[in-house]
C-alpha cells in the first residue's frame, strides 16, 4: 500500500465517523420541530421545553462555574447504564400526580438551551431531574429554594453532606445591611454585625436554572420509548 493509499484510507475513515457522529446530528437537532402531546398539558399542546430569562441567564452561570465538569444531565437509556433505576434520577416513580415519571432524555431536553450542558463525570449526582427532586423532598419550594441557597453556599453545612466534594461557592452570596425585617432569602450563617447574607444575581440565576431542572413531562408517542402499560381489564 502506497503512503497516498494509505493517507486518503485514514482520511475516509475519520471523515466518515466525523460526519456519521457530528454532522449529521448536529443538522437534524439544531432545529427540532414541536411534537403533539397526546393530552394537553396546561395550555400547551406541544412537547417543546422552554428556557427563557432569568433560567437562561442561570444556565450560563451553570457554565461559567464548570458545574458540568461533576454533574451530568442526561438519563441514559436502560441498555447504556441503569440511571432509570437510580433513585428519581429519571423522574419520580412514585409521582404523587402521575405515578411513575422515570423516563429517558432526548434532544428535545435541551431545547431552548444554547448549549446541552450534558456533563462529563457524575464527581456528583445527575441534575436531569434537580428540580423535582428537591421539590419533593420539602414542604414547600420556599424551603426547597434555601436548601438550594445553603447548598450553593456550603455543601458541607449540612451535616449529612460532611464528605461532599462540592467546592463552596460563597462568591455568589453578598452581604448586605440588615434594614427592618431580614431578607426571606437571608441565609442562616454568621455574618458582620448588622449584616445579612444573601445570594447576589447569579445565585439567584442560578437556582432558578436548578429548579427548572426537571425532565420528567408527558412525552409524546413519537419520543415515548416506553409507554405505560394499560391496566388488565378486571
Amino acid at each position: 500500500m502506497s503512503l497516498r493509499n494509505f493517507i486518503l484510507g485514514l482520511a475516509a475513515s475519520f471523515g466518515a465517523a466525523w460526519l456519521a457522529v457530528v454532522v449529521v446530528p448536529f443538522f437534524k437537532m439544531r432545529s427540532l420541530e414541536p411534537l403533539p402531546l397526546a393530552e394537553p398539558v396546561g395550555t400547551s399542546t406541544v412537547f417543546h421545553p422552554k428556557r427563557t430569562g432569568r433560567i437562561a441567564n442561570g444556565a450560563d452561570v451553570y457554565a461559567a462555574n464548570g458545574c458540568a465538569l461533576c454533574h451530568t444531565q442526561v438519563v441514559r437509556p436502560t441498555y447504556a447504564g441503569n440511571d432509570l433505576y437510580r433513585a428519581d434520577w429519571g423522574g419520580l416513580k412514585d409521582d404523587a400526580d402521575r405515578g411513575d415519571t422515570r423516563r429517558e432524555t432526548n434532544a428535545y431536553d435541551f431545547e431552548g438551551e444554547t448549549f446541552a450542558q450534558i456533563g462529563s463525570t457524575r464527581l456528583g449526582p445527575d441534575l436531569s431531574n434537580l428540580g423535582r427532586r428537591v421539590e419533593a423532598a420539602h414542604a414547600s419550594f420556599a424551603e426547597a429554594t434555601r436548601w438550594l441557597y445553603l447548598h450553593l453556599y456550603d455543601p458541607k453545612l449540612d451535616s449529612t453532606r460532611w464528605d461532599s466534594q462540592c467546592p463552596p461557592h460563597r462568591f455568589l452570596f453578598e452581604e448586605r445591611d440588615v434594614r427592618g425585617q431580614p431578607s426571606p432569602d437571608a441565609l442562616p450563617v454568621a455574618a458582620s454585625e448588622g449584616k445579612q447574607v444573601v445570594p447576589a444575581a447569579d445565585a439567584r440565576a442560578l437556582i432558578s436554572y436548578l429548579l427548572s431542572l426537571r425532565k420528567d413531562h408527558p412525552l409524546p408517542a413519537a419520543l415515548d420509548f416506553a409507554p405505560a402499560k394499560p391496566a388488565a381489564a378486571e
